[in-house]
This record gives C-alpha cells, structure tokens and sequence, in this order.
C-alpha cells in the first residue's frame, strides 16, 4: 500500500479512509492474502487505530474483508452464488431443501420467540438446528422453532436423537397444510455459538432472517436463520425464496 497522508475531506476520515483501501485490495491484494497489522496500516495512512478500524469494519460489512481465527484479516473472496430457503409452499426439510439437519431439542424457547409462535413463557418447543454449506464452506446456521401441536403425532420411538430426531419431527411438520411464510432481514452481530459453527469471529457481520411458517391460521413454525455476511448477497424473487449471489456478472441457478 502507498504512503499517501489523507488529506482534509468533508465525509468521516474512515469512509474516506475506506475508499483508500477498498483501491488498494484491488490494486495490490489477492484473494487470501493477509493485510499488514493494524498498527502499521494506522501509521501508513497517519490515522489513528479506532478509524482505521471503523475502515476495516465497514469492508468486512460489505464482504471485502475477512478477520480468520489465528491468521488475521485477509481479503475474501466473491461472494458465493447459491439458491438456500424454501419455496413459498414448502415446509423446511421438503424435497430440494438443502439445508442440512444437525440436531433437535425440546427446551423452553426465547421470550420473543414465545410470543411469535403464542406459546406459553415456559412452554418447551421442538428446536431443530440446522446447516448450510456451499463448496466446502459454511454459508449459514439455522434454528427452527416448532410448538408441540405442530407436531401432535411425534413420539419418543419416532424421534431419537441428533440429525434422525431433528429429520422426524420435519417428517411430522410436514403433515400440515402450509398457509403462507413472511421474512424479515436484518443486520446483526454473530454470537458466540454462530461465530463458531459459521467459522467466524464473535460480532462478525451477519444477515439474520426471520421466517414465519403459517398453518390453520397460526404460526406453525418460526426459523430464525444466520447468513455470513462476508459470503451471501441476499435477494427475494417471486416465490419468496431467498437466493445468495455471486458479484453482478454471476448470478445463482
């Protein structure tokens, strides 16, 4: 990178600071490489180490960057292209889906999560966890609420433990009639758990998506889903299904 002092500029020093650098990874980095630590980077560009970090923040925000467990920040790769969720009228774990089921659990959901499926504060609820994976690399994590009644049929025999427990009670979900689904998208921070399983840092940029799955006019089921931010481009067709694109020039099957 250059040695170039930033000079006085209207906008906050770190988006100016960004822009410096966003020119420098695609003049001077490839693809993996690691960037120089933070105090030389701050010493070069004569900025002090919290804008230089907001810089950094704002770059991993919009997938240029990624901060790896013991190797540092490198720069990412593009963005991976590959269709996740499920059609309109589709329950999750239906032919196609590729999510992969990890493991379920009966247990006492979060407050909001209560509300939303109308459960009681400290009724349990079936929690499905599930994964994503795109050539070799995970790209998600999922959690799957389910009520009891939504699944009324399910039983110890039918649902053991690990991925055959969390395949049955999908396999009993899908018994009702799908009304609808309804998404929200946010931005949020990894927790501990999902920066682990998603190969990330706690409080790395993440994309959460929220699905209401709806039957006999009540929600059945509630998917709280986490996408990398550093990896997907998330975008809704027709159907409702959420598509992960590659950079403009390519687009998801």
């Amino acid at each position: 990178m250059g040695t170039t002092q930033l000079e006085s500029v209207p906008e906050p020093k770190y988006w100016h600071l960004k822009t410096v650098l966003s020119e420098a990874l695609d003049s001077e980095f490839s693809v993996g490489e690691i960037l120089p630590n933070e105090r030389d980077l701050a010493a070069r560009f004569g900025v002090a180490r919290a804008t230089l970090r907001q810089a950094l923040e704002q770059l991993e925000l919009e997938g240029r960057l990624q901060r790896r467990r013991g190797v540092g920040t490198t720069v990412a790769p593009p963005r991976m292209g590959v269709a996740v969720g499920t059609d309109e009228h589709a329950w999750p774990g239906a032919s196609g889906d590729a999510w992969q089921p990890a493991d379920s659990m009966l247990a006492v959901p979060p407050a909001a999560v209560a509300t939303a499926l109308e459960t009681g504060a400290e009724e349990p609820v079936h929690i499905v966890r599930r994964s994503r994976v795109s050539h070799g690399q995970p790209v998600a994590a999922e959690l799957l609420y389910i009520p009891a009644d939504s699944v009324p049929e399910l039983t110890a025999i039918d649902a053991p433990s690990g991925a055959p427990r969390a395949r049955a009670v999908l396999r009993e979900l899908q018994r009702l009639e799908l009304e609808g689904q309804d998404r929200a998208v946010e931005l949020g921070s990894a927790r501990a758990d999902d920066a682990k399983e998603l190969d990330r840092l706690p409080g790395a940029p993440v994309l959460v998506v929220t699905t209401r799955f709806l039957a006999a006019g009540r929600t059945a089921a509630l998917s709280v889903a986490t996408y990398r931010a550093d990896t997907c481009r998330l975008t809704f067709g027709d159907t409702g299904g959420v598509e992960i694109h590659h950079g403009p020039e390519r687009q998801a099957s």
